[in-house]
């Protein structure tokens, strides 16, 4: 990768690299320029400009390889990072060998998340790829460094990796890492009506806010995401309808903690299901993500009424992370393991059959032998069907690092001891021979079944027929195992069509405009204007300031700007063929 200087700033830095000339030979050389007439091969084939070389300079010709690492958040923000880039032109491809450019998205919750993100990057200089970084690692530790020298996009500039891959992809050193603010207010993010090419052109994944309102001691995801901060729920709920509109039969809800919603802005969680339940057709479903006790305790009630709502999965994610109130105290959660149990024992009556999922840390600083059995106990207790056990990996820059550390045998003894557990039951046992409503979303792992949800958002794998998926029908239980059940749809059941159009093309981007998609090339957009931000001297962008059509006041497509840009290309080929001898 060409070397480049780096300069932190608030917001861009992006410097002129190794190879650019200085100022001072600048100046000298202009008095030595001989203009030459470059001989034109009139045998040419004229379609051979069509498509540039791989190799090509010229910024949205390049194919880019984008790996996520983490939670849906960081799913749905690689889903928008993908739409733009191939809104711009640039093609987004699954083989990393035939990449020009690997975009790496990060997760910073465990230590193996990041070794992977860390070797990645190795390969990726290895086979002179030009690379640039994004999600949590680099955001919240940007002067690590195996970071050195890398373009990094920051959680909340997702809306400018554009400009990051153009500039890296000319060779220079490009670092987006300020927070989005209004009149001083920090914002939710990047907007949430940017292109975006869905992983699954059936499920939407909508992040209703970033941070969160905790400061847990072993948390890294703090230090990127930063406090709370949501989105209105105008947004969320257009968003929602968009989604629905392209095709999309299940929306999942995400945020680093969704019960904290709108306490930034004066609304709460309730509030905004209210109004998304209005808007979701029959055959569609909605998921709520990851909420801690403190935040879903005020609004139990309310809270009961929507998961008991026909179009929202009776399924709720809550981290208890330990059984024993001085573990939580010193990973400082703000609720005790009572706050736990009344919120599961409350909704397990008023919303018969839910589905509970949480998370247990094995072997946290201080821990004792006492503590971990408790935690045991819990788990026999509830016998949660969905558990995340994870042995307790201390992270760089958090108190929890600086605590005394449980031996590393014992973490491991610890993790093998509750995972035998979770294992001894099986959840689903009882449910053979039910007759249940599952919607079909995705295919298997193994590529053998079609995987679909009951109400309760547990796992039920259906046979491959083509006609199923998206739709939601009725199956007959007939095995189950730890994790699924296997259903076989009824005959003479009714089917539901969720979708108001056809879904988009899996790679297909969804919020384009029919103008947009229209366009010769999408993306090509240009709006002149003085550009501070950017101050590179190569190419188009020395003077000016590209302005996607997303970027733009209210998202238009500007016909004329588009021709003038088509101009301006057109008369830089033309003179192409004058060059400089020095």
């Amino acid at each position: 990768m060409p070397a480049a200087c780096e300069s932190v700033l608030e917001d861009i830095e992006d410097i002129v690299s190794a190879e650019d000339l200085k100022p001072h030979d600048r100046q000298f050389v202009r008095k030595n320029v001989i203009p030459k007439v470059r001989k034109r091969n009139s045998q040419k084939d004229p379609q051979a400009d069509d498509e540039p070389p791989s190799d090509s300079i010229i910024p949205g010709v390049q194919k880019i390889w984008i790996r996520t690492w983490g939670c849906s958040h960081n799913n749905s923000d690689g889903e928008y990072i993908a739409g733009q880039l191939a809104a711009y032109g640039y093609k987004i491809t699954d083989n990393s060998s035939e990449a020009d450019l690997w975009l790496l998205n990060s997760c910073t919750v465990k230590n193996p998340a990041e070794d992977h993100f860390r070797n990645s990057i190795k390969k990726a200089q290895e086979a002179k790829k030009k690379v640039v970084l994004a999600g949590c690692v680099p955001q919240a530790q940007p002067r690590q460094e195996y970071l050195k020298g890398l373009s990094i996009i920051g959680v909340q500039q997702i809306d400018r990796v554009v400009e990051v891959v153009e500039e890296t992809i000319k060779g220079h050193s490009v670092r987006l890492l300020g927070q989005k603010k209004d009149n001083g207010k920090r914002l939710g993010g990047a907007r949430l009506d940017l292109p975006k090419i869905r992983k699954n052109p059936l499920i939407e994944i909508i992040s209703i806010n970033t941070g969160c309102l905790n400061a847990c001691t072993y948390c890294k995801t703090k230090h990127a995401r930063g406090d709370l901060a949501s989105y209105p729920i105008e947004e969320l709920v257009d968003r929602a309808k968009q989604s629905f509109q392209e095709g999309v039969c299940e929306i999942w809800l995400t945020s680093e903690d969704t019960g904290a919603y709108g306490r930034d802005i004066g609304t709460d969680l309730p509030t905004l299901l209210w109004k998304l339940v209005e808007v979701i057709p029959e055959g569609a479903m909605l998921r709520l993500g990851m909420t801690n006790p403190p935040y879903i305790l005020e609004h139990l009630e309310e809270m009961a009424k929507i998961l008991n709502h026909p179009r929202v999965y009776a399924f709720l994610h809550i981290p208890v992370q330990s059984a024993s109130d001085s573990v939580l105290m010193d990973m400082k959660r703000e609720y005790c393991v009572a706050d736990f149990k009344q919120v599961v024992d409350f909704l397990k009556e008023k919303v018969p059959g839910i589905t509970i999922a949480t998370d247990i840390i094995c072997g946290f600083p201080g821990e004792t032998d006492e503590d971990f059995q408790e935690t045991m106990k819990l788990v026999e207790l509830y016998r949660f069907p969905s558990l995340f056990i994870n042995q307790f990996y201390p992270r760089p820059g958090t108190p929890a690092a600086k605590m005394p550390q449980v031996p590393a045998a014992v973490k491991k003894q610890r993790t093998k001891d509750l995972s035998r557990l979770f294992h001894s039951y099986n959840p689903y046992d009882h449910k053979v021979g039910e007759r249940q409503r599952v919607l079909v979303t995705e295919e298997s792992f193994d590529s053998n079944y079609y995987v679909a949800h009951n109400p309760f958002y547990e796992q039920v794998l259906v046979p491959k027929d083509p006609l199923l998926m998206g739709k939601m029908v009725e199956v007959n239980i007939y095995e189950a195992g730890k994790h699924f059940m296997k259903g076989q749809p009824v005959s003479d059941a009714r089917v539901h069509t969720a979708s108001i159009s056809r879904p988009l093309a899996k790679g297909e981007v969804s919020g384009l405009t029919e103008e947009f998609r229209r366009s010769p090339q999408n993306g090509t957009n240009w709006k002149t204007q003085p550009s501070a931000e950017i101050p590179v001297q190569t190419g188009l962008s020395s003077w000016m300031a590209l302005q996607l059509p997303w970027q733009q006041e209210g998202g238009g497509l500007k016909i004329l700007s588009v021709s003038l840009a088509l101009l301006a290309v057109l008369v830089m080929f033309y003179y192409g063929g004058m060059k400089t001898e020095l």
